[in-house]
């Protein structure tokens, strides 16, 4: 029989399981591609955005072929979410870690031939011992989850990830799945060579979260801004902050403020309360979470509405994957960045704290950054090109093209502002020196004689608007650095543009609506009660199965209940996401609430 006509039943045999298992007709973007490989015994490196499906990649093979997938995946949590879901869809999994008390049970199992998906952490997989027992039992795939935590380009290196090369190589036959959605074109061709994929095995689905809005806009009350976040996007929210302290104060403040449950996470609150806190987030339809960013990667939690940074993040790489975590289910979701022109000279600051090797590539990291805050263009598109796309010009869904903001050359200005840090020392803050440029005559310039300075009082009238954005952009761009103290000295391009051989140009952004709802981002936008009806029930089932309630279905499949209203389990198995294990477990219980309405 010809390969292609071989290929071909594979494919519809896969798609027959997609049905059976997971409730979905087709395969979504590059999915197909990948389980075709992984179906003919072949590699692959899958870099698919968040929310495209990548655990469906290995689930799916998993479940056809005759033995185990062995999932490599760097947190405990993550790996638990994603047995939840894989069981519910009634795959025979399990985990292997130091967190389940029947690991006794699950060693059996995965001997006697009775797992389609085991889950380990790379630290238990570089071991020897765990080669000598995966040898029991035939292993059909290797899948290496989060994948570019094995490269030191990648933004999130984990040396353990470095050592399981010898445990894949001991097991040459059986092929490799990659699995990243970070990964610029350094970091893939690194995960290839450490991982041992050929290059024919990128299958590379493009980054586009089109269902994100990505807004960034300047931080001046957090709070706020925050809880108005909050009342525009109803339902599951994380709040990223730089620190321990400031996500512990900001999670009470918000909470005080919306009335709404929010609960703080980072590495210093005690593992008990953390892991409650982690557990009740993911339970809940509504809670919103204010976190360190060791938070997020142990989360496949689909029905995230927001995510909203309190400040910058690591790099570009750092924000599409936190961002990302925001509408995994498809459905609206927003990304919002607030920033501070002390956030970048800060994150210059610990640039000088790095061994030198490693302080140009971040600090092209820095800025790039700093050009997608500072943009007047699609956020976008920023964020595509920076991974190696060529996208439109404009997205139509991100805070700029939807409302563009002004552009002025501040070239003249900036160079009054760099003269007068370079005149009075480069060890005053930005109010000292806004003080002297308009003319602002109070003790501590008098006392310092820095109204005889030739800046003094050469800004006046509208020039006047420009000199807080000016210096936050000058800032972000490294033009002006944070001294010791908190003041401010030149840096960069500073010489270039006193010279006048660089211009400014900066952003005024446009005046925002305020208090206006989203009625896009709600899960019920039309206010069916049949849809609430559904909802309550999903719930019901989600607390008696002790499982969160997206493992039983997600709002797009109860939204398809409420319009088509099936009234046979014939006709609800034709909806997206209800395979047959479902079906059997939740469809009577559906049908008997949409009989009563």
């Amino acid at each position: 029989m010809p390969q292609e006509t071989i290929e071909q039943e594979q494919l519809e045999k896969a798609r027959e399981t997609l049905r059976r298992l997971f409730g979905f007709d087709s395969f979504r973007g590059r999915q197909a591609d990948v389980v075709s490989r992984v179906l003919d015994g072949q590699s692959a490196l899958a870099v698919m955005p968040t929310g495209a499906g990548k655990s469906l990649t290995y689930q799916l093979p998993a479940a056809m072929l005759d033995g185990t997938c062995v999932v490599i995946s760097p947190l405990i949590a993550l790996m638990h979410d994603q047995l939840r879901s894989a069981r519910a869809n009634g795959i025979r999994a399990a985990t292997l870690t130091s967190a389940d008390a029947d690991w006794r049970e699950t060693m059996d199992a995965y001997r006697a031939g009775e797992l389609d998906l085991l889950y380990v952490a790379p630290e238990r997989a570089s071991q020897p011992q765990f080669l000598d027992f995966l040898t029991a039992s035939p292993i059909v795939l290797f899948a290496i989850d989060e994948a570019h935590c094995v490269s030191e380009w990648g933004h999130d290196f984990r040396p353990d990830y470095r050592a399981l090369r010898p445990l894949l190589d001991a097991f040459a036959d059986v092929p490799r799945l990659a699995l990243t959605a970070t990964a610029d074109q350094r970091t893939r061709a690194d995960i290839l060579q450490q991982l041992g994929i050929p290059e024919e095995g990128l299958v590379l689905a493009g980054f586009d979260r089109p269902n994100i809005r990505y807004s960034i806009r300047h931080r001046d009350n957090p709070v706020r801004q925050i809880t108005q976040i909050m009342a525009e996007n109803p339902g599951p929210g994380i709040v990223y902050a730089p620190t321990r302290k400031k996500v512990e104060d900001l999670a009470a403040k918000l909470a005080a403020a919306s009335g709404k449950p929010v609960l703080p996470y980072h590495a210093g609150l005690d593992p008990d309360v953390r892991a409650r806190n982690q557990a009740a987030f993911v339970a809940s339809e509504e809670m919103v979470i204010v976190a360190t960013i060791a938070f997020g990667m142990g989360i496949d939690k689909p029905d995230v509405r927001f995510v909203a940074h309190a400040g910058i993040p690591k790099s570009i790489e750092a924000y599409y994957q936190e961002t990302g975590r925001a509408g995994r289910d498809g459905d609206p979701a927003r990304a919002e960045m607030m920033w501070g022109a002390g956030d970048f000279a800060q994150a210059r600051q610990r640039l000088a704290e790095l061994p030198q090797a490693r302080q140009g590539e971040e600090r092209t990291r820095l800025d790039a950054l700093a050009g997608l805050v500072e943009t007047a263009g699609c956020r976008r598109a920023i964020l595509l090109r920076h991974f190696g796309e060529d996208p439109p010009r404009e997205c139509g869904n991100c805070d700029n093209c939807l409302s563009p903001p002004g552009v002025t050359d501040a070239t003249t200005t900036a160079r009054k502002l760099l003269s007068a840090v370079y005149r009075t020392g480069q060890s005053f803050g930005f109010g000292h020196i806004q003080k002297v440029l308009t003319g602002v005559e109070d003790e501590r310039v008098r006392q310092r004689g820095h109204d005889r300075l030739s800046v003094f009082g050469i800004v006046e009238g509208e020039e006047m608007r420009v000199l807080q954005p000016l210096s936050r952009a000058l800032q972000a761009r490294g033009s002006l650095i944070a001294t010791e103290h908190g003041g401010l000295a030149l840096g960069g391009d500073a010489a270039s543009i006193l010279k006048g051989d660089a211009e400014v140009m900066i952003v005024l952004p446009p005046k925002r609506e305020r208090g206006r709802k989203r009625r896009d981002a709600t899960p019920n936008p039309v206010g069916d009660p049949l849809f609430d009806a559904l909802r309550e029930l999903r719930r019901d089932l989600a607390q008696e199965g002790k499982v969160p309630p997206y493992v039983i279905c997600h709002d797009a499949t109860l939204r398809e209940m409420a319009r088509f209203k099936p009234s046979s389990l014939a006709e609800m198995s034709n909806l997206s996401g209800i395979g047959t294990k479902k079906l059997e477990a939740y469809g009577d219980a559906f049908l008997a609430v949409i009989r009563q309405h």
